[in-house]
């Protein structure tokens, strides 16, 4: 079975500026893929190349086996959602939704159909004859979606569409995209900034920086593994550290990620377990972050971050001296210390 999108060596330049540098990827049907990376890291250009808005310079890509360098976009089985919606305020919702089957030449009976059906989809079910203006930023997207997925695509690209959101509104969306996709079936590609948006909601996440592909792999391996200090600090936050400190506790003398929710605060004369390790510092600042608390604890020359459940953080001070305790299997080597 080919693969529903794949880049073969794909780059693409804007003058001197390598915006996709050399990048391989393939994406399996059915999957939610997320791109995930800081701004002007090549994400929003890769989806671009498969939408065909932009070519590359170099490399090749595939749409469930077929060439797509130099396929227009209107040829492209594809659709894409825009974080700024796009939608014409000029027409309804239901001829929003129905517009690219208009542009097809579906009779007009069976393009309302379809639009209604899509709008229920999106829960907007009886929403056709409002106009965008008159919807809420949540409801403007679930247009924009009903929109996209009406054509029919095999591939659905989604760019960052749930930023211009608040926070509660997103995580709502958040879930409703992921069970949309799972009952639909087709291949979700996401690009997006937010790292609790591609963790929550993909199956497999890809890792940009600088126009290349930093790591590859399930949220998981992505959180638990990272391979390099730009994923371990891009992804949630870590302590890396150095491959004297990590060898001297019990860990590889690597590059090493320690995640700060793995480590424990305890009294200084606490003993650890075994297959633990620990190291003494003096506790600098403490941060009240609702459910749990973080703390920077200065041990020597390094500090280190941890977070432990706020109803255990109460019997600690700033400038209490302190045992971090950790187990060693939670020290992950890197491959890159970059």
């Amino acid at each position: 079975m080919p693969a529903a999108v794949r880049f073969v060596n794909v780059s693409r330049r804007f003058g001197q500026v390598r915006a996709v540098d050399g990048v391989t990827l393939d994406i399996s049907e059915g999957e939610f893929f997320a791109m995930l990376g800081p701004s002007g890291s090549g994400k929003t250009t890769c989806l671009r190349l498969i939408a065909g808005f932009e070519q590359p310079n170099e490399g090749h890509i595939e749409i469930f086996g077929e060439t797509a360098e130099g396929v227009p976009p209107y040829k492209r089985n594809v659709n894409t959602v825009f974080q700024d919606y796009a939608l014409f305020p000029h027409m309804t919702v239901g001829e929003n939704v129905a517009y690219g089957l208009r542009i097809k030449g579906m009779p007009k009976a069976e393009r309302e159909r379809k639009a209604k059906d899509a709008l229920a989809m999106v829960k907007l079910k009886g929403f056709e004859h409002r106009r965008p203006g008159q919807l809420s930023g949540g409801q403007r997207q679930r247009v924009a979606l009903a929109r996209a997925l009406v054509n029919g695509p095999k591939v659905l690209l989604l760019d960052e569409p749930l930023g211009a959101l608040d926070l509660k509104l997103r995580e709502q969306m958040q879930e409703e995209l992921k069970a949309l996709q799972e009952k639909l079936g087709i291949t979700f590609v996401f690009v997006t900034h937010d790292q609790g948006e591609a963790l929550s909601m993909a199956d497999r996440v890809a890792i940009f920086n600088e126009g290349k592909i930093i790591q590859v792999g399930t949220p998981q391996d992505i959180y638990e593994k990272p391979r390099s200090r730009f994923v371990a600090d891009f992804v949630g936050s870590s302590n890396v550290l150095s491959p004297e400190f990590a060898a001297s506790h019990g860990g590889a003398a690597k590059w090493t990620s320690l995640r700060p929710e793995r480590i424990g605060v305890f009294p200084p004369d606490t003993k650890p377990p075994q297959g633990h390790a620990s190291t003494d510092g003096e506790i600098k600042m403490i941060s009240y972050q609702g459910s749990v608390t973080r703390f920077s604890v200065e041990c020597g020359k390094l500090r280190i971050h941890t977070e432990i459940p706020t109803d255990e953080a109460a019997s600690f001070e700033q400038g209490d001296r302190v045992r971090l305790i950790w187990p060693k299997s939670a020290m992950v080597t890197m491959e890159d210390a970059a």
